[in-house]
């Protein structure tokens, strides 16, 4: 390995490309803790919006007005704002208004935390949407046929109308996912060191600030791609032959 650091470091002596996360310990060793926080974080958004999209889905088929109005209201509240304001209210407000009453000094959660709330709940509005788009291609015949072996609503919908669901709203669900991965890049505002925020430190320090917008360039399209593939791999796995073509 170290015949390799050393190549980039006579790369940037020779031709003045200056790749110091591979050659410098210091930098390379706090670029890959922030792709690794990218990818954490990237991972627990994504199961958190999940378990929104689905508990989301159910309850808009509540016989309760009010639980399905309130559920609507989440959905219209975060489809239509921007993440980063929603990053900043949750980090801001919601952070200082929970700190007050709770009598808790210097914060609830800290920023990456913060991140994991606002992202999840931002994706999950979409996942709700998309679920109950999925759950409404179920044809009905099939939900009476659950019913009339004598499954309740909850276990018709875990066990018979969630799983066609799932299969259904794939494609789109996978947009979504891969969308949540690229937001995760306004977690730079309040200070997570995610990719994008340890990049920066990095050219501020060493002054190569191209080299390292094309390194960020390559490791999302890889963060991305990776994600694309693990998706349709998903897909292609729980396809049933007839159903959904």
């Amino acid at each position: 390995m170290d015949v390799i650091w050393e190549f980039f470091r006579w790369l940037y002596d020779t031709q003045g490309i200056n790749l110091t996360i591979f050659y410098d310990d210091l930098d390379r060793a706090r670029f890959l803790k922030g792709i690794w926080t990218t990818i954490h974080l990237s991972i627990v958004a994504i199961v958190i919006s999940l378990m929104i999209g689905v508990a989301g889905a159910w309850l808009q088929m509540s016989k309760m007005i009010w639980l399905r109005n309130i559920v609507q209201g989440y959905i219209q509240f975060f489809r239509n704002t921007p993440p980063l304001i929603q990053l900043y209210f949750f980090y801001f407000a919601v952070d200082a208004t929970l700190s007050s009453v709770l009598g808790i000094k210097g914060g609830v959660l800290d920023g990456y935390g913060w991140a994991v709330v606002s992202l999840s709940f931002f994706a999950g509005a979409f996942n709700v949407e998309i679920f109950r788009a999925g759950v409404e291609a179920v044809p009905q015949s099939t939900v009476e046929a659950a019913e009339a072996l004598g499954y309740n609503r909850l276990q018709v919908y875990r066990y018979v109308t969630l799983p066609l669901a799932f299969r259904v709203c794939l494609p789109a669900l996978n947009n979504n996912l891969i969308n949540l991965l690229k937001t995760t890049t306004v977690a730079y505002a309040i200070a997570v060191p995610e990719t994008i925020y340890v990049a920066n430190q990095i050219w501020s320090d060493e002054y190569n600030v191209l080299e390292m917008m094309n390194v960020v360039w390559v490791i999302y399209i890889s963060l991305v791609g990776f994600l694309v593939w693990l998706m349709h791999k998903w897909e292609k796995s729980l396809k049933v032959p007839g159903f959904g073509q």
